[in-house]
């Protein structure tokens, strides 16, 4: 793990490096839908920030526009074998300082429950009451930026 590079953007192969963790995590280790997970907001415009471990991409989250001044950061995902050495938190913070250079002031997260004292220890403070979706506990966390 001497070898870390992070890269955000848009380009064509950062959303298969992104698509890779996400498969790994989601569809093979948590069984969870590849319809619900392969949605509409996976498209040109999305910007994600992807963590290689040389070639290999080990952890991702992706950045969508919410509304006109608010994001919303989802799919944060880090390979089984990487999780305990903060590197979902370095996806997620690449992905505020890109959208502070964007004007957003608020980033919401549609976080899965079971890790919303992850996001509270990067600032993020619950919304809400929890709810489903696709199946997992979820809740809405929100940080101003």
């Amino acid at each position: 793990m001497a070898d870390l590079r992070l890269e955000i953007g848009s380009a064509n192969y950062l959303r298969a490096a992104s698509s890779y963790v996400r498969m790994q995590v989601f569809i093979l280790e948590r069984n969870l839908s590849l319809a619900d997970e392969f949605d509409r907001n996976d498209t040109l415009a999305t910007i994600y920030s992807v963590l290689f471990d040389g070639s290999r991409p080990v952890a991702t989250a992706r950045l969508l526009t919410e509304a006109k001044d608010v994001a919303r950061i989802g799919r944060v995902a880090t390979i089984a074998e990487y999780r305990g050495n903060h590197l979902g938190s370095q996806v997620v913070k690449a992905l505020e300082k890109a959208a502070k250079q964007k004007r957003y002031n608020q980033i919401l997260i549609h976080g899965e429950l079971s890790a919303a004292a992850f996001y509270e220890s990067l600032g993020y403070l619950k919304r809400g009451e929890p709810y489903e979706e696709d199946g997992v506990s979820c809740i809405t966390l929100v940080k101003m930026i």
